[in-house]
């Protein structure tokens, strides 16, 4: 039971920041945060929440590789089986952030697969099947784009080429917005965390404000990354 439900957590709560952005050069960046875990218990003798501390020693880069040559890559957790974090060479990136709605997300999305109705994929085996599968952002974005979901979702998606790089907003069974980069008028990057782009987020929990504060502080003019 624990191992299942480690692997269909997204479903449950997970909190992120994602970001595509594009130096002045065309170089593409993808970065990500994610608190899988957030507010599940307050571990008090060493200040942090108890589910991410007890993660983190499971992080790990991993190599898929068939026939010998890398397919795709991901920073996971040991024992996830799914992907929420990855990048296909020379092809795409991806990241996922959780979409923080009613709209038959979370258990309800899980009661219907556990009765049978089972036309929507879990997100990360979803993601899994994208970087296995796609072969290109485009093909990736209409994959992200069309398949059914049991929970809403935002997917980040970055490309190999200067100015591929969009926000997915996705609600279970469809699409309510693709959020594209266009860096010739100034959209050099796109931030998502927990809330849809074109809506304030909840006051309490505004991380895109500052994530976007810093990001122009930056500037487009990237002179290194650690």
């Amino acid at each position: 039971g624990e191992v299942v439900l480690y692997n269909v957590f997204y479903e449950v709560f997970t909190v992120c920041t994602s970001l595509v952005a594009m130096d002045t050069k065309g170089k593409m960046y993808h970065a990500r945060n994610l608190d899988f875990g957030l507010f599940m218990g307050w571990d008090s003798r060493n200040n942090s929440w108890m589910v991410p501390a007890r993660l983190a020693p499971l992080v790990v880069n991993l190599d898929f590789q068939r026939s010998g040559k890398t397919v795709f890559r991901s920073t996971n957790f040991a024992g996830y089986v799914g992907m929420l974090t990855g990048m296909r060479p020379a092809a795409f990136t991806l990241t996922m952030n959780e979409r923080f709605n009613i709209d038959g997300g979370y258990i309800a999305g899980i009661i219907e697969w556990i009765l049978g109705q089972r036309d929507g994929h879990w997100m990360s085996f979803l993601t899994r099947s994208v970087l296995e599968n796609a072969t290109s952002y485009d093909e990736a974005l209409k994959m992200l784009t069309d398949t059914p979901m049991l929970a809403p979702a935002y997917f980040i998606l970055g490309g190999a080429a200067s100015g591929e790089g969009c926000v997915i907003t996705r609600a279970r069974k469809t699409t309510l917005d693709v959020w594209k980069m266009d860096p010739a008028h100034g959209l050099w990057y796109v931030l998502e965390t927990n809330y849809d782009h074109w809506r304030p987020p909840f006051f309490l929990d505004d991380r895109r404000t500052p994530a976007m504060l810093c990001m122009n502080r930056t500037t487009q003019a990237v002179r290194k990354i650690p």
